[in-house]
């Protein structure tokens, strides 16, 4: 008798949710209530309740508010959140006496996130759960501090700005806080910390030190590709990058560079840009007049004459015009000098990852031949003075230092 009535009571419940929710479909159509009721089977009183909600009084208790029924659905924030709509059945089965394992099935949640709603956001003083105030419960809780953790520490905002200014990536400068800070964990951010700081307004950075990024963007971007470049012909025969030494792909050696051009505005002026692959040790050839193959290669070797003889064993290029002297390359400085193939940049990822970081300081609007061989030299020098990810977070000359004294 006990297991009829309850099985009465679900159908019961469950077929008063339904008509209301069809009301709350039909009323959203624009469909009168007179005539919502007579297809629904349920009187005009009812009805009226259902549009424009209801209080009961009780005497010696705290009234009951029934609110009216919403002509759309609320917006949900994220799934993982209960909805108006799911705490209104959770009100419901749970007055009708239905367990917290049976109401997560009904709703398809976990029995803990119905036990779980039902403590936190029951009255305090009866005990008794109520949806809509326990929707502004939930809602109330919800919200975080806008203010980020560099707003709120001015220490750790100076360090992480002055790190900017020097045109630190927000990873470089992540990784080097549990030096900076060792016994404060507190201050390890990490990198997405810093993006949000400079792109979202109050936590803590100014938008102005987005100029020091990479891309200099004030608004987040996916990177686009860059362009690909036509095959060259030339006069002495090319060696390809697939007859390099295997050395060179382990990057175990020092030694193996990659070489590229920057060029400016129009493609009339040009930087030269090499790096080493092992240390990503970057060195700039100053190209004041212009970028031809005669000046590349005197660059090249002017460049390289610097560097000792364990330092100098392979270089690889794209086809590019301006290493149609590659021969004279090779017999000047020892190096043979390889070619990736055509429209195949990564061959050269190294170089091509250094050529963007460049474009901090070089941008593709401007006459390049402006710069100066010192300028170029002070630019190399904070490039290469910027910890690396690849590197452990050790700097280029640190790991360039420890390769020779491990040689020697």
């Amino acid at each position: 008798m006990n297991e009829n009535s309850t099985r009465q009571r679900q159908s019961g419940v469950e077929l008063l949710l339904a008509e209301r929710e069809l009301y709350r479909l039909m009323m959203a159509q624009g469909i009168g209530s007179s005539r919502i009721c007579r297809e629904l089977g349920i009187s005009r009183r009812t009805g009226t309740r259902w549009r424009y909600g209801r209080r009961e009084d009780r005497p010696g208790r705290q009234p009951l508010f029934y609110p009216p029924v919403a002509t759309a659905p609320p917006p949900v924030i994220s799934a993982r959140f209960l909805s108006v709509q799911e705490r209104l059945t959770i009100a419901d089965l749970h007055r009708a006496g239905r367990s917290g394992r049976f109401i997560a099935a009904e709703l398809h949640r976990s029995p803990s996130t119905i036990s779980r709603e039902i403590a936190r956001n029951a009255d305090e003083g009866t005990g008794e759960y109520r949806p809509h105030a326990a929707q502004s419960k939930a809602a109330a809780r919800r919200p975080r501090s806008s203010a980020g953790k560099l707003a709120g520490d001015p220490e750790l905002r100076d360090f992480v700005q002055s790190c900017l200014e020097k045109r630190w990536s927000p990873e470089q400068i992540s990784k080097v806080l549990p030096t900076e800070f060792p016994d404060q964990p507190g201050r390890h951010v990490v990198h997405e910390t810093i993006y949000q700081a400079l792109y979202v307004s109050g936590r803590g950075l100014t938008r102005e030190l987005t100029k020091s990024l990479r891309t200099q963007r004030v608004r987040r971007k996916p990177h686009r590709k860059g362009e690909n470049r036509r095959a060259r012909s030339f006069v002495d025969p090319m060696v390809m990058i697939t007859d390099r030494p295997v050395e060179v792909l382990d990057r175990a050696v020092a030694g193996h560079w990659e070489g590229d051009l920057i060029t400016g505005a129009r493609n009339v002026s040009a930087i030269g840009t090499m790096v080493e692959r092992t240390t990503r040790f970057v060195v700039l050839l100053h190209l004041p007049d212009d970028h031809s193959a005669a000046t590349v290669r005197d660059a090249l070797i002017a460049a390289m004459d610097t560097f000792p003889q364990e330092l100098r064993r392979s270089l690889t290029w794209d086809q590019g015009g301006e290493m149609a002297y590659h021969r004279g390359v090779t017999i000047a400085t020892g190096m043979p000098v390889f070619f990736c193939e055509p429209r195949s940049p990564w061959q050269r990822g190294s170089n091509e990852n250094t050529n963007g970081l460049l474009r901090q300081y070089f941008r593709k609007s401007s006459d390049l031949s402006v710069y100066t061989r010192e300028h170029l030299d002070v630019v190399a020098a904070e490039l290469n003075g910027r910890p690396r990810k690849v590197l452990g977070w050790q700097t280029p000359p640190a790991q360039l230092a420890k390769l020779l004294a491990s040689e020697n």
